[in-house]
């Protein structure tokens, strides 16, 4: 068995998407696959395996009992022990007849935080049965918006309201796509201890507003300079909101364009704005992983 899911970019939202603003999010060109093969053994057999086809985790369980025979990372282990446990509470046979062999294969760097986490249980999902919202809801405590992505094919409008979830599927491919660019910023962001932080800190009626209208707005924007702006705007609503600076301002002050940050504030990837290829810029200052919008956005 073989099952694939989407990576995942959130355009505007960040942490207000967990107060129901709207939001917009995009699926990946890049992803995961998960393969699947029963064996005579007694044990799930597990490796996790990069874009660059090296083996980032591996470990050996008992198929029953769920026991950690080996493993390469004892924490990973026992996060993907309770995720098993997890859907067995709604399908009680799930790996557990006989032996298996599985492989997850990702597509991209396991760093960039496009999703290594959220394409793991809707991969899950697909083979066990289980609905992935549940199982991403009890393990890892986010909106969900990067499940709905893992499965779309077009970039999505999001909004998660007190449990309750809207997933329009939009069309986002801005007439000065060109001018748009994703850089990583060599960090990976650990978004569920970022989500931890920011609950202790809500945001008002008024911002989750002010979000939506700029993510509507953004929607149908026909102008880099009204993009441009508007991300900005963006920006400077959530560095106030979280009490950090913005990324252009710690890092890039004398970069000719506008960046936006993408999901926890950071780390992982930022989105940046030019007329002129930045690439050059950006790799001057070490970050050399750079995509145009066409070579990430579904």
């Amino acid at each position: 068995m073989e099952v694939y899911s989407n990576g995942k970019v959130l355009l505007t939202g960040e942490y207000v998407i967990l107060d129901g603003a709207l939001s917009l999010a995009a699926p990946t060109k890049f992803g995961q696959y998960l393969r699947l093969r029963e064996s005579q053994s007694n044990l799930i057999n597990w490796k996790s395996i990069n874009f660059d086809g090296n083996i980032w985790f591996e470990c050996l369980i008992t198929s029953d009992t769920l026991e950690v025979k080996s493993t390469s990372s004892k924490k990973i282990s026992n996060t993907l022990v309770e995720i098993i446990n997890l859907i067995r509470d709604y399908n009680p046979i799930f790996l557990k007849k006989c032996g298996s062999d599985i492989s997850t294969n990702l597509t991209f760097e396991k760093n960039l935080g496009l999703g290594s986490s959220s394409t793991l249980i809707s991969n899950l999902s697909k083979i066990s049965g289980v609905n992935p919202y549940t199982l991403n809801n009890k393990i890892y405590k986010g909106s969900g918006y990067d499940i709905a992505c893992a499965e779309s094919i077009s970039p999505i409008l999001y909004k998660f309201d007190k449990d309750r979830r809207t997933i329009n599927q939009v069309s986002f491919k801005p007439s000065f796509n060109e001018c748009i660019y994703f850089v990583y910023l060599n960090k990976k962001q650990n978004s569920f201890s970022e989500i931890k932080r920011y609950n202790k800190n809500k945001a008002s009626i008024s911002i989750i507003n002010e979000i939506s209208n700029i993510t509507s707005e953004i929607l149908v924007c026909n102008s880099i300079d009204g993009f441009n702006k508007l991300i900005e705007a963006h920006e400077i609503i959530i560095s106030k909101l979280i009490s950090k600076k913005t990324i252009k301002d710690v890092l890039f002050k004398d970069f000719d364009g506008s960046i936006k940050s993408l999901g926890a504030w950071g780390g992982d990837m930022i989105m940046v704005t030019s007329h002129n290829n930045p690439s050059g810029y950006f790799k001057k200052r070490g970050y050399s992983t750079i995509f145009k919008f066409e070579e990430l956005i579904i």
